[in-house]
């Protein structure tokens, strides 16, 4: 089972929010893939449902922790545990500063880059799950980072945060089948941008031959 969990902050008043963008994301992928209905569990909300894939159909829950976000490690760990879902499985999909608005990036493990939903998952199951960073560009001023972050996605930013979670949705099944690269490529294809290049291994050095010199 793939754990897809997506970080926000509960309740109307945040919905809106950058910070949300995590809880945006499942949303999309969930109704997309026509999920189950979301019923509280865990200390979160959950929809279970199915991605079809090449490689066959991988079941999914997905997961919007309720606790606020300096919490998410608590329903994170509930669930996991409850399913004995390895942190290779579970992927969690939430707000970057810095990156560019409607950028993602995608990898397993790292730090927290100071993001207290990802430091409270980490905490509970250590750093070795699988992340999806949604850009959402770093205000310019570093007083200002909390008013961006806890504001609403204005009307210019529906140019761009529409297509991607759009793009996201489609492109879901990568992540069941543990392609983050895939998952990059497919929704760079689908917003018409560059794919993303795996990067290229340091050549390992031949100790045989440097045993002979």
């Amino acid at each position: 089972m793939l754990l897809l969990v997506g970080l926000g902050n509960p309740g109307r008043d945040y919905a809106g929010h950058r910070h949300n963008v995590g809880f945006m994301a499942v949303d999309a992928i969930a109704s997309r893939h026509r999920f189950g209905p979301w019923k509280k569990q865990f200390k979160a909300e959950v929809a279970e449902g199915f991605l079809d894939t090449p490689k066959g159909r991988f079941k999914v829950l997905a997961l919007k922790p309720q606790t606020y976000m300096n919490l998410s490690g608590e329903a994170v760990q509930a669930a996991a545990h409850f399913y004995r879902i390895d942190p290779s499985d579970i992927v969690v999909l939430y707000d970057e500063l810095d990156l560019a608005a409607g950028k993602i990036r995608a990898r397993t493990g790292g730090g927290a880059a100071g993001h207290n939903g990802i430091r409270s998952i980490a905490a509970m199951l250590g750093p070795d799950f699988r992340r999806v960073r949604i850009g959402i560009a770093h205000p310019g001023d570093k007083a200002r980072v909390t008013g961006h972050v806890l504001g609403n996605f204005n009307k210019d930013d529906a140019a761009w945060l529409e297509p991607l979670l759009d793009a996201m949705a489609d492109a879901a099944p990568f992540l069941a089948m543990s392609d983050d690269i895939g998952f990059m490529n497919k929704v760079a294809v689908l917003r018409g941008e560059p794919e993303e290049k795996p990067k290229a291994e340091k050549p390992k050095p031949n100790k045989a031959a440097e045993a002979k010199e």
